[in-house]
């Protein structure tokens, strides 16, 4: 098989495009499937004909499969022995817009269009006709006998107010049977009713009162919404400032014009809160798309984002891929954020997509950060962005203080964490009923698990990983492929008995210490390990803001926009852990995390306090967290990129090779490194091959090169002459990452 597959003819002579038109019955046309085919199939129009961009059922083999009528057909193939398209789907034509941003995307990533349509059809039972169901919402009705599996239906109901379900859905989400849901239907605790399976989203109405803006916020919003066609603006605030009320504004700017817009979120479990206060501007909820949203639901939305029945999307990044009639604006919140870069299967940052997508159908693109990343500085820097910025906090709410605890001047015992200096401040908010903040960004009990016999650390069986203690679940976990182990009595390797200890805290381990230190606060351990989905995710995080919780331990989890009215205190555990490595990004990473993790106090009334443990607490970037200085950081980090000719200031593409043998993966990396002239040519250097960070992961080892250009070439048609004609021997896999974010 080839390296990269082949991008194809997807017309007759159109150089790639969509060719728009007509088809009769009969007529060859050329079908992108859904399926890893690196090509454009022909088969004949279907009786009634249709039209390029037709959603098609096709057939493929014994299947029938997804795909888009892309043009015509090209006819090399005996027309006699081509098959027809089985049937034209009910759901609106893929836009033009939506072909070239696929086309365009696929081109930059350097995916083939089959994956990229993929991406852009993840909705099931598209092909399903227009029909009825039976759907499930609160009734008026009281049950006669209040039981435990009846109060989780109603917990359900109640928590995604009002929204309908079908009888599978309820039940699984309530975790009851479906004969408990039916129960309640007799007794009119439950309606059930007959409805159209897609229904149009509630209308939102962008001229509901807004909160009162101040001057700043108001300043911003002008900016946001003059002018009307593409255009990119950073939205820079510190924590607390108000961004989310200045982009809903930007959001109704957008609704009064008669337009779609899109916000995404870095995580789900911020989703919850969001959604509450686009109730209260718009007076509706918009319509959800991540992973926690029921098939039925997605199904819903993507259907009714191409009809234009639904006016928002807030998302996770995939909602970018979405059909929508008429996008009119994108806004990325923690656009920093490293979770819009997806790492596997289509490699693509999801704030980079946005920016093209919004610049091929006219569309406005808010980029909102606290501590934006290096790229969008730059871009505002060099005035392709427009930048905003708030500068103070919205109402009476400060900027915390921060400050930096030296750990080797701490009289600390060994085994323990908590300074003495960061007791002494927990305490105090203890006895103030106001709540603090222990952040560890190390999932789990320990880090490693050794052996105090051999030396023997408990490793991954499948990945050069070490397995990561959580006692919560009383397992082993590796936290690359997610494999489980009970944990051992003995050691596996010497066999030695009751010798296996924990080295190092996770914010497990950091539970217990913080129980043992303060016996009578309440303490929350805040982790996406504790928990099996999104909604008791979303239902912790809101206990803990309603106050039901003293001390709370999280990983980066609790860094992205949670806010907590009670927390004042933030004591950061091990502020130096991010700088090690030699990923070039640490010190903005570590910079981005800081400074976020510590805006989470004093978003109330109360002053906050910001506390970094740190062991070089001299170290420039620990001394620019605490210093507020964040231009001259961002400056100096780009001066320093700059010399490098590093992103943003040179390209950047990361080769992955795998295989079950080491050896013939290394051979591959030492063929791909010789024969490396498609890329000199554009001044390009490749660095490598080289064991990856990470060199086995699911059995499979891993081999890295990196390859580095000057801003500006065309890396992608250099990369695809350097492995297109390469042929991938047995189950050798080659995986490209245009600007990568992490080297693992």
């Amino acid at each position: 098989m080839s390296a990269l597959p082949y991008f194809g003819r997807v017309g007759q002579s159109n150089g790639g495009q969509m060719t728009a038109g007509f088809f009769h019955e009969g007529e060859l046309v050329g079908v992108l499937t859904t399926q890893p085919i690196d090509r454009v199939l022909d088969y004949k129009a279907p009786e009634g004909g249709c039209f390029a961009g037709a959603f098609v059922e096709v057939p493929l083999g014994p299947r029938k499969v997804l795909g888009v009528v892309w043009g015509p057909g090209k006819g090399d193939w005996d027309y006699a022995k081509t098959r027809s398209v089985i049937r034209v789907l009910d759901v609106p034509p893929m836009r033009e817009e939506m072909v070239s941003f696929l086309q365009k995307a696929g081109a930059y990533t350097l995916t083939p269009l089959s994956a990229m349509l993929r991406l852009a059809t993840r909705s099931p039972g598209l092909g399903d006709p227009p029909s009825m169901r039976k759907i499930y919402r609160m009734g008026s009705g009281e049950v006669d006998r209040v039981t435990p599996a009846r109060t989780k239906v109603l917990a359900v109901l109640e928590e995604f107010g009002g929204l309908a379900f079908t009888l599978k859905e309820l039940a699984e989400m309530a975790g009851v049977g479906t004969s408990v849901v039916k129960g309640m239907v007799a007794q009119g605790a439950v309606l059930e009713e007959e409805s159209p399976r897609d229904l149009p989203f509630a209308r939102l109405d962008p001229e509901l009162p807004s909160k009162e803006l101040t001057p700043d916020q108001a300043a911003a919003v002008a900016v946001l919404n003059k002018g009307e066609g593409y255009s990119t603006t950073l939205l820079k605030g510190v924590t607390g400032s108000g961004k989310t009320e200045v982009y809903l504004e930007a959001v109704a700017d957008c609704l009064r014009r008669g337009r779609q817009a899109l916000v995404l979120l870095p995580e789900i479990a911020l989703t919850s809160e969001f959604l509450t206060r686009v109730q209260a501007r718009f007076g509706a909820k918009p319509a959800e798309w991540h992973s926690g949203v029921t098939m039925t639901e997605r199904r819903r939305v993507w259907k009714m984002v191409g009809e234009g029945g639904a006016e928002l999307v807030v998302g996770a990044r995939s909602a970018l891929f979405l059909p929508y009639r008429d996008l009119g604006l994108i806004v990325v919140d923690e656009e920093h954020d490293t979770s819009y870069k997806q790492e596997d299967g289509v490699m693509y940052n999801a704030r980079d997509m946005t920016v093209l997508r919004a610049s091929m159908c006219g569309a406005k693109v808010v980029l909102a950060s606290a501590t934006p990343s290096l790229e969008s500085w730059a871009n505002a820097e060099a005035g392709k962005y427009r930048r905003v910025e708030l500068t103070a906090r919205f109402g009476a709410a400060v900027m915390p203080q921060m400050r930096a605890i030296d750990m080797r001047v701490e009289d600390l015992p060994g085994g323990k964490w908590v300074s003495p200096t960061l007791q002494a401040e927990i305490q105090k908010r203890v006895e103030r009923g106001e709540q603090s903040l222990i952040f560890l960004n190390r999932r789990g009990y320990a880090p490693v698990t050794l052996c105090r016999a051999c030396g023997h650390q408990i490793g991954c069986d499948d990945c050069d990983a070490r397995m990561v203690e959580h006692r919560f679940l009383k397992r082993l976990m590796c936290h690359q492929c997610g494999e489980t182990k009970p944990m051992p009595t003995v050691c596996p390797h010497c066999e030695a008995e009751d010798r296996l200890s924990p080295i190092g805290p996770g914010v497990e381990r950091m539970g217990e210490e913080v129980t043992a230190l303060f016996p009578d606060a309440r303490v929350s351990v805040l982790s996406s390990d504790h928990y099996s989905t999104a909604r008791q995710l979303k239902a912790h995080i809101e206990t803990i803001a309603s106050g039901e919780a003293d001390i709370i331990i999280g990983t980066q989890l609790v860094a992205k926009g949670h806010n907590f009215p009670l927390l004042t205190l933030v004591g950061v555990i091990d502020a130096d852990l991010g700088l090690q490595g030699s990923d070039l990004r640490a010190a903005e990473r570590t910079f981005q995390l800081m400074r976020q993790v510590a805006g989470r106090a004093g978003r109330a009334e109360k002053p906050g306090l910001a506390l970094l443990q740190s062991f070089q607490p001299e170290h420039p970037v620990i001394t620019a967290i605490l210093s507020g200085d964040e231009e001259g950081f961002w400056r100096a980090e780009a001066a320093e990129r700059e010399q490098a000719g590093v992103p943003p200031y040179g390209r950047m593409a990361g080769i992955v090779l795998s295989g079950p043998e080491v050896g013939p993966v290394f051979d591959l990396g030492n063929h791909l490194a010789r024969n490396d002239g498609a890329l000199r040519q554009v001044g390009a250097v490749v660095y490598g091959p080289a064991p990856a960070p990470i060199a086995r992961i699911r059995g499979r080892h891993r081999v890295r090169l990196l390859v580095k250009a000057p801003k500006g070439v065309a890396l992608q048609a250099a990369l695809s002459r350097w492995v297109g004609g390469l042929k991938l021997k047995g189950d050798l896999r080659l995986q490209v990452d245009i600007d990568p974010q992490s080297f693992f």
